[in-house]
């Protein structure tokens, strides 16, 4: 992959794909374990911890670890729900009582001071599992239930785009009447949760339609089109581990390799991978993000 582009510093957050395959490494030592210990080692990461965050949290058993969004939950035995955000550097490490190395191949080196490791979870089977923000723009959050009303942040959060409910009539509901670019639309988080600009652009091209588009011009069948392509291209990277670009990794250290299934993201200049079509993929800027797409077959 090329080096990419300067207005691409939000690419680094962590899409869909890569908070699910999180999920699915912490969930085997985090469900139903306890909360032993909460260490903060900071007063804050992006916003300040709850009050008494730490004394909240310790002796409460997690009953379920789930995922709204690109949000991670932690579900707890009275109720509460842990909220927590990765930002663009954020990540977790499985690590042994013992204090083992964590298991996995570091494709990139990482700081072995534990400079940058802000909480730290002692669970009831012995491991400890670790937060790890650089950057600290991630966050952590108590929210009193389980609902999504109960936090603000996620009040407003549209439909999951892997979910059940999701098809091309529930896409089309959401996209009529709406003037405003399609990739636009399908970015804005109160309509479909979770998609990013990675996997809106490779949903698109698969779909064939452009991201310059307007929204509400998409029809009954393009919109099925394109929401089977979103399941698809979501499901495709979970399978993978995510594409894992640049500080993100899996909760054993490892990149993921979907990005080695790109179709259009950060291909600008090659040919269009679509069969019979003999465009080149270009890059565009919209609201300040990059967009890659082929005007020969996407319109």
């Amino acid at each position: 992959m090329s080096a990419g582009h300067a207005d691409e510093r939000s690419d680094t957050m962590p899409e869909l794909p890569e908070v699910e395959t999180v999920r699915l490494g912490l969930r085997a030592v985090m469900e139903g374990a306890r909360i032993e210990a909460l260490e903060l080692r900071r007063p804050d990461l992006r916003f300040p911890f709850p009050e008494g965050f730490a004394a909240r949290l310790e002796g409460r058993r997690i009953e379920g670890l789930g995922r709204r969004a690109k949000y991670l939950l932690a579900d707890l035995d009275d109720g509460a729900r842990v909220i927590m955000h990765l930002g663009m550097s954020g990540s977790f490490r499985i690590e042994s009582a013992s204090g083992a190395a964590t298991p996995g191949v570091f494709h990139h080196p990482r700081d072995g001071r534990s400079l940058h490791d802000h909480v730290l979870f002692h669970l009831s089977g012995g491991q400890t599992v670790v937060y790890n923000d650089p950057r600290r723009f991630g966050f952590m959050d108590l929210a009193p239930g389980p609902g999504d009303a109960a936090s603000p942040h996620l009040a407003l959060l549209g439909i999951e785009p892997v979910g059940n409910a999701f098809d091309g009539a529930a896409l089309l509901e959401r996209l009529a009447g709406r003037r405003n670019p399609l990739k636009a639309a399908l970015l804005d988080q109160r309509l479909v949760a979770g998609l990013g600009n990675i996997y809106v652009a490779e949903a698109l091209h698969r779909s064939g339609l452009s991201p310059m588009r307007q929204a509400g011009s998409v029809t009954a069948a393009e919109a099925a089109r394109l929401a089977e392509a979103i399941r698809t291209v979501l499901g495709e990277a979970i399978a993978a581990g995510g594409s894992s670009l640049r500080d993100h990794r899996q909760t054993n250290g490892e990149l993921g390799y979907f990005q080695h299934a790109f179709r259009v993201y950060d291909r600008e200049g090659e040919p269009c991978p679509s069969p019979g079509c003999h465009g080149i993929i270009e890059r565009s800027v919209q609201a300040g993000r990059s967009t890659f797409w082929c005007a020969s077959c996407q319109i």
